[in-house]
């Protein structure tokens, strides 16, 4: 029942009223004085008829019962003590008010319940000792002032009942208020730290879920730059070495620089379409209007993405749900045509993969003769897919570009993201990346995704 260190410590860091010596409160303190100046009043009147009885001086009674009733002082950090002195002081019929409050006390602390109950016990034993044998002296009329003739009956019954009565008024009453008042602040105490802890855990909870959605937020627009990559970037690169190559012989073979517009006009409009595909379906919120009510700082960038990734398979092929394996010819001849000696090879059995994976599949391929155009025009390419029993296999390698300047001939910009998400995305399906440059002085891309 006292205060700690610890406690006081943080309630004058939180600003609250802390009291002197082991009283949490001032009005702690300023009770206990009022109830010990009380007891000391009550024990000093009681203690000059105990001096009186034993043949003291009542100054000796007056002092004693000062001394005695005063101990409600320490009744918050010693309740034990103060119960003691209450039965050592019973027999003198003095200390009541003491007692009471003592009981109370010890009920209501944090004292082991054998202790409550042994100190209870002791406590009911000496007031039913007192009042009935006080009781039956006044029923066998031996007060001094009473005649025999005086005494009703003479029935020991009547003590009995007199001391039962007492004793438990005593002492029933202080100590079930104690333990009630003790319990309930337990309890208090037990609510209030589950509701510290669930504050804690809530606080952790928000943090986490802050760093989950600025995670998801990365993670969104690097899905989106890939996608916006993927689906543009390829016809782009194609649209500028055909616009190179008309450039070229515009002047020399005007066949075949219709030819090369032709390719380039066809190739824009696919590029525009993908892109208005795209845009509309990002500015029309098909990916909003389902997640309105959700977290406002994730949510809009998820939906991006979605609605990204939707648009790019709608806008991959008018007559497909998006790229697949069986469109690699048509992908290597468009290379051909823009002047790329590339050849295709096919090994295995072919069969229907998952559309995620022949997307994937596609999607390497066509980034890695994009990357030939853009670095090594010119240069001799092979591409060769593998199907095999458990996983799909693909290598696009490419040799050195036949003149020194060849590579940037065409001028195409790199913004070096494309062997990044090629990684990316064969990581996602459980396979294995791996690109690098080749002894011949060409370059080599290759990928392994589990069927």
């Amino acid at each position: 029942m006292t205060a700690t260190g610890e406690d006081r410590t943080g309630a004058r860091m939180e600003g609250r009223p802390v009291g002197p010596w082991w009283w949490e409160r001032w009005r702690g303190a300023v009770l206990d004085g009022a109830l010990a100046f009380v007891s000391a009043v009550e024990c000093s009147i009681e203690g000059v008829e105990f001096a009186r009885d034993a043949g003291l001086p009542s100054s000796v009674g007056v002092v004693f019962g000062a001394l005695a009733g005063s101990v409600l002082l320490v009744r918050r950090m010693w309740p034990v003590a103060v119960v003691l002195v209450f039965i050592a002081v019973a027999p003198a019929q003095m200390g009541y008010l003491m007692g009471l409050v003592g009981l109370y006390t010890l009920a209501a602390s944090e004292a082991p319940r054998r202790i409550i109950g042994a100190l209870s016990g002791m406590a009911f034993t000496g007031v039913f000792i007192v009042w009935f044998v006080q009781a039956t002296q006044i029923t066998r009329g031996e007060d001094a002032g009473v005649s025999g003739d005086a005494v009703v009956g003479g029935d020991e019954w009547f003590a009995l009942f007199l001391g039962l009565t007492v004793a438990i008024g005593l002492t029933a009453p202080p100590v079930l208020l104690g333990l009630y008042v003790g319990a309930r602040r337990r309890l208090m105490e037990s609510l209030r730290e589950r509701a510290d802890s669930l504050e804690r855990e809530l606080q952790l909870l928000a943090e986490r879920a802050e760093e989950r959605a600025e995670w998801a937020r990365g993670e969104e627009r690097t899905r989106i730059a890939r996608e916006m990559h993927d689906v543009v970037a390829h016809r782009v690169s194609l649209m500028v070495v055909h616009a190179a190559a008309l450039q070229a012989v515009a002047r020399k073979d005007p066949e075949k620089a219709v030819k090369n517009a032709a390719l380039v006009g066809d190739m824009g409009r696919q590029a525009l379409t993908e892109l208005r595909e795209m845009l509309g379906v990002l500015r029309s919120g098909d990916g909003f209007s389902t997640v309105r009510s959700a977290e406002p700082v994730s949510v809009p960038l998820a939906a991006v993405g979605a609605a990204a990734a939707a648009a790019a398979s709608r806008a991959e092929d008018e007559v497909g749900e998006g790229p697949c394996l069986a469109e690699l010819e048509v992908l290597v001849g468009q290379s051909a045509a823009a002047g790329m000696v590339v050849e295709l090879s096919v090994e295995g059995e072919v069969r229907v993969y998952a559309a995620e994976v022949e997307q994937t599949a596609y999607r390497v391929v066509q980034e890695a003769l994009t990357n030939v155009h853009k670095h090594a025009a010119g240069a001799k390419t092979h591409v060769r897919l593998a199907h095999r029993s458990a996983e799909i296999a693909m290598q696009v390698e490419n040799g050195p570009p036949p003149e020194p300047g060849a590579a940037g001939a065409a001028r195409l910009p790199s913004g070096g993201n494309g062997l990044l998400g090629m990684k990316e995305r064969v990581a996602e399906l459980g396979g294995v990346f791996v690109s690098g440059p080749t002894d011949a002085g060409g370059f080599r891309v290759s990928a392994v995704i589990p069927a």
